[in-house]
């Protein structure tokens, strides 16, 4: 009998089986494609039969096969240059390609729940989940604290798109991530993708403040946006991917202003307290952040709006453990400045 630490290695493969019907024609989909990508790759029948392993007469036989189920021609000869696809065959390899890289996506956030669920009914043990995360001061502090009697959550810190990005591809289990002062279905790809996702749950986790972070007593006199670009004036911007550094780049078109005339705009750091801390030491004069991360170091604040921060997970998931989160994390908000529970979850 396997120990329950064999048990305990649970690895799910799961892929896609298709098929098409035309007519009395059955086509296999994955078929068709590995066919389609070897005429479009090879640029001829041989590289085909390689492909397939079939001899030149098969290879040749099986595409004559396909032409006649669709009805319409999949390749052409070309003078001197072997065969490449008709405009009708590059056009249903395109078509093909995106539909099962959808797919593939969801297989995988969905593999990841039966991994969980399986890993827990033959071991017991409570699991380990995933979750890519935009920094936030409030959020990391509870996730230190959160009791690991359901489960544990391993974080990883990276910007909201990219954080998005994984989860979508089925990379993690869930994602915390922010648009500025847009929904997800205002934002742009990848965040339209989560609301638009049958398979993920977007729950708002709470709205913070964000604004410029100051020195103590904001000695350069800075009240708005284009004070930024007055000679002197250091910046520190966060990385590209984070929602803060895309929140301040549409504040920037929308003001008329462009990112060269501010100094300091391509010097990165990637949390808020790093935005912070540069300027509490004096290596920076102003940079976009959350509230809280400004009264931790004495800062001076100018706020610039609220916004609404996101977990998003794997409707198949079924844990109690984002659950407890979420509940621990709105709690906490509601008594933390620059903090306040959103308009859905206020009572």
């Amino acid at each position: 009998m396997n120990s329950t630490a064999d048990r305990g290695t649970v690895v799910v493969s799961v892929r896609l089986v298709g098929s098409m019907q035309i007519g009395s024609n059955v086509l296999e989909v994955s078929d068709l494609m590995v066919a389609l990508e070897a005429i479009g790759k090879t640029k001829s029948i041989k590289g085909l039969s390689e492909t397939l392993g079939l001899s030149y007469r098969t290879a040749w036989c099986r595409l004559q096969m396909y032409e006649v189920a669709l009805g319409q021609p999949l390749v052409r000869k070309t003078r001197g240059q072997g065969s490449e696809l008709t405009e009708f065959g590059a056009a249903l390899a395109e078509a093909l390609t995106s539909a099962v890289a959808g797919l593939d996506a969801n297989l995988g956030r969905e593999t990841r729940a039966i991994e969980h669920r399986l890993r827990r009914l033959l071991t017991g043990r409570s699991e380990v989940l995933t979750l890519a995360a935009s920094h936030d001061p409030l959020l990391i502090e509870v996730l230190r604290e959160l009791p690991a009697e359901h489960g544990q959550i391993r974080l990883s810190v990276m910007g909201s798109s990219t954080a998005v990005k994984l989860l979508l591809d089925g990379g993690v289990d869930a994602a915390g991530f922010h648009c500025g002062a847009l929904t997800p279905e205002q934002a742009d790809v990848p965040f339209s993708g989560v609301s638009s996702s049958a398979g993920l749950v977007p729950r708002p986790l709470f709205e913070r403040e964000q604004g410029l972070l100051l020195a103590p007593g904001n000695p350069l006199g800075i009240r708005t946006l284009a004070d930024l670009t007055a000679a002197g004036v250091r910046y520190v911007n966060r990385q590209p991917g984070s929602g803060t550094r895309s929140w301040f780049d549409r504040m920037l078109a929308k003001a008329g202003l462009s990112p060269d005339a501010i100094q300091g705009y391509a010097v990165e750091e990637f949390t808020h307290q790093a935005v912070a801390a540069m300027i509490a030491c004096g290596a920076a004069d102003a940079g976009l952040g959350v509230r809280v991360a400004a009264e931790r170091l004495g800062l001076d604040f100018l706020s610039v709006g609220w916004e609404t921060y996101y977990l998003a997970a794997n409707r198949s998931l079924a844990s109690p453990v984002f659950d407890e989160l979420v509940a621990a994390v709105r709690v906490r908000a509601a008594e933390t400045t620059g903090y306040r529970l959103s308009k859905e979850h206020k009572s």
